[in-house]
């Protein structure tokens, strides 16, 4: 099959990992992009039609149920999306197509109790319904047994689309009668910019689609590089945005324990993810989250300049 003919599906085209996965779409590919109005996941046929209308060259599902702190209180409806959605995909693919599948999945499947980036390989104990979830939809795969199936753990994740912290941070910031934002310092984890994560995904998805051989599906980490709790996040997001004349103002951001701000879901007070077996796999390498969040600064700023 020529590189002309490759056709990718992507689940979840309203998130922010899709909405970068269609604008940094490789040459000779063209994607299909679905979202809840195309499909229903949590219909085995439904599934099946999507699938079977695209005839794709490799699936990315990047459908989750995303509201940590609601899903302690929808547990059935994240273990839906996040685990049975992932079982009807998976095992369509399996029985039906053969197409590769690239599954998105979270750090908060660990516990954070470790003091060291955690490897695929190191023991998951969630501590919320979310992780949990998540990592109930990475053992439907393993349980179907999918055949060139990779499973990408991330973390943070930003972008200029949707809500996300990065934003959320600059809308507080720029509040004209918020003049103290209190921010947590105890949870570690490392920030993580859509834009280098779709380019990851789509450098693992085109070494599986030509890949010679069926491999085991197999599980790998990825995120910006570097080491940030949420308070360093956002003292890095009010001097740079400051910098680019985002913000016109800075105001003082505090540093509080998590005890301070508590919410439904518990958080891993550490969840940086060991990043090595993708880089030597894929040879492809991290960047500085900083770095990152500037450049995603810098789209936004220009964004911003051309619609006003």
């Amino acid at each position: 099959m020529s590189a002309e003919e490759r056709r990718a599906l992507v689940f979840g085209k309203n998130g922010q990992l899709a909405q970068e996965l269609v604008r940094t779409l490789p040459a000779g590919w063209s994607v299909a992009a679905m979202g809840r109005e195309e499909v229903d996941l949590l219909d085995p046929a439904s599934v099946a039609d999507a699938i079977g209308s695209v005839c794709p060259n490799l699936v990315i599902n990047a459908a989750a149920y995303t509201a940590v702190d609601k899903a302690e209180s929808e547990e059935a409806e994240a273990f839906a999306l996040n685990q049975k959605s992932v079982e009807y995909i998976a095992g369509y693919l399996k029985d039906h197509s053969g197409c590769p599948l690239i599954h998105l999945s979270t750090d908060f499947v660990f516990d954070g109790k470790q003091s060291h980036p955690y490897s695929a390989s190191d023991p998951t104990n969630p501590l919320n319904v979310y992780g949990a979830s998540k990592l109930a939809g990475e053992r439907a795969i393993m349980d179907v047994g999918l055949p060139n199936s990779l499973i990408i753990r991330t973390s943070w994740v930003y972008s200029c689309f949707g809500q996300n912290f990065v934003k959320t941070m600059l809308r507080l910031m720029a509040d004209p009668a918020r003049h103290e934002l209190s921010v947590i310092y105890d949870q570690i984890g490392t920030p993580t910019w859509a834009r280098s994560l779709a380019e990851a995904v789509w450098t693992a998805g085109l070494s599986l689609v030509n890949g010679q051989e069926d491999s085991a599906p197999a599980i790998f980490h990825w995120s910006d590089a570097g080491v940030a709790s949420w308070y360093d996040f956002a003292i890095a997001i009010q001097e740079l945005a400051y910098e680019r004349e985002i913000l016109k103002r800075k105001i003082p951001v505090k540093p509080i324990p998590h005890t301070d701000y508590p919410l439904p879901a518990a958080r891993p007070a550490f969840s940086v993810m060991d990043k090595s077996a993708f880089e030597r796999t894929f040879d492809f390498h991290t960047k500085h989250w900083r770095a990152q969040l500037a450049a995603m600064l810098d789209e936004l700023k220009i964004a911003a300049e051309q619609n006003s």
